[in-house]
């Protein structure tokens, strides 16, 4: 297809292809890029019986494209749920998402037109890049730290757009809990603050707790939204605690927000069926021990990432463990660019994702992140040892070079 057809046939703001997988299939390979849970804990025989029990010939509308039971089960099972981060919501401001991805893309759609502003965390999640840029947003950045967004530089952004009569952010995209890539978390007064900054310059704050259940330090906080429910759309998923495949999350929002997401569905329920499954599961799954499992597990290997991290690298990195979720964050010197030892480490066997794929600048490559959910003790071990590997060999080659015209002299 030739340069001026593909300009003709495709929108100007198709995203770029997927970030954070590699295509290698050596069962051998440390794949830290991986953003998945660990499959041994995701709940086949479980889910294989609920599955049985969906399709029993009286239940036949489960195959329908309204639905059954499920799609009201699932919806009460979360809306009940989420009173633990401090949610009160009814039927009215729930809808059902083709996993917490689908919530953030509809987000982008109904609030979105072309130059509008979408403002982010720096880092943030590649795939809410996407979905900014496809809406044709500006994309402006706030830094996090240890304490998650900086919320005092984004009220210094905002009174000074105010004040120059400059256009307020449509929506604020946040990960309030153990941020991806970073891991950090929004402190509770900062939660507060950014709540009181939505209300009053009147935008909307897109929630992003993909995370909240994978909390490995116990402490749980209260939800962005339940400070103030009309301006904020939260999204969450199935995805880490049952299993990405179901591809089934949610969003909870004002009716309007619902109301506009729904239209955007053309007339269809969310894939009935498997919500009929994860329904009937829901009914009488242990989902508290679940998620202890995953918790108990992610600490272990957690730890053993920043140990093997910090006994390989030394002062050569800064690193922070989280309190939960999928991943640990690695700072370099400023003059290092991960890219460039990128190939040697795919070659010695493992995979990481490079920083700059999560800033909207395209800055942050002597950043990376690691995924410690989904591979064995074992493997990450032997991962950061080959990573290690390759940071080391690409320097000693840098340093190498740099002498070469010295000892010509």
């Amino acid at each position: 297809m030739g340069d001026q057809a593909a300009a003709y046939r495709f929108a100007r703001n198709l995203p770029a292809r997927s970030i954070g997988g590699t295509k290698v299939t050596d069962p051998q390979h440390v794949h830290l890029s991986y953003g998945f849970p660990a499959t041994d804990l995701l709940p086949v025989e479980e889910l294989h019986a609920a599955a049985e029990e969906a399709l029993k010939w009286d239940r036949a509308d489960a195959l329908h494209y309204s639905g059954a039971k499920g799609p009201a089960r699932v919806r009460d099972w979360v809306l009940a749920r989420s009173r633990k981060f401090g949610i009160h919501a009814g039927a009215e401001n729930f809808i059902p998402t083709f996993g917490a991805i689908q919530g953030i893309d509809l987000t982008a759609r109904i609030l979105l037109n072309p130059g509008d502003e979408a403002w982010v965390e720096a880092p943030t999640f590649f795939n809410g890049l996407q979905a900014f840029r496809a809406a044709g947003a500006v994309i402006k950045s706030i830094p996090v730290d240890e304490q998650g967004l900086q919320v005092e530089l984004l009220e210094a952004a905002l009174k000074r757009v105010a004040e120059h009569n400059e256009p307020i952010p449509k929506l604020l995209y946040c990960m309030p809990n153990y941020h991806n890539p970073t891991g950090v978390s929004l402190s509770l007064e900062r939660r507060q603050k950014l709540a009181e900054l939505a209300v009053a310059y009147n935008f909307l704050v897109l929630e992003d707790d993909a995370y909240a259940e994978l909390n490995i330090s116990g402490e749980t906080l209260p939800s962005i939204y339940s400070f103030a429910p009309e301006q904020v759309i939260y999204v969450s998923t199935f995805s880490k605690t049952l299993g990405p495949g179901l591809r089934l999350g949610w969003a909870i929002a004002a009716p309007e927000v619902i109301s506009h997401m729904a239209t955007l569905s053309l007339g269809s329920q969310l894939n009935p069926f498997t919500q009929e499954v994860v329904g009937e599961l829901l009914q009488h799954y242990g989902f508290d021990e679940q998620v202890a499992k995953l918790t108990e597990r992610y600490r272990s290997q957690r730890d053993t990432m920043i140990q093997a991290l910090k006994r390989e690298f030394a002062e050569h990195i800064a690193v922070q463990a989280p309190d939960g979720g999928f991943f640990v964050w690695v700072t370099f010197g400023e003059q290092v660019d991960v890219r460039q030892f990128a190939p040697a480490a795919l070659a010695k066997g493992v995979s990481f994702v490079a920083g700059n794929a999560f800033f909207a600048d395209g800055q942050g490559s002597h950043h990376l992140r690691l995924c410690f959910s989904f591979c064995s003790t074992e493997q990450i071990e032997r991962g950061i040892k080959a990573l290690a590997e390759a940071y080391f060999e690409a320097l000693q080659s840098q340093s190498a070079e740099q002498a070469v015209p010295e000892l010509q002299a």
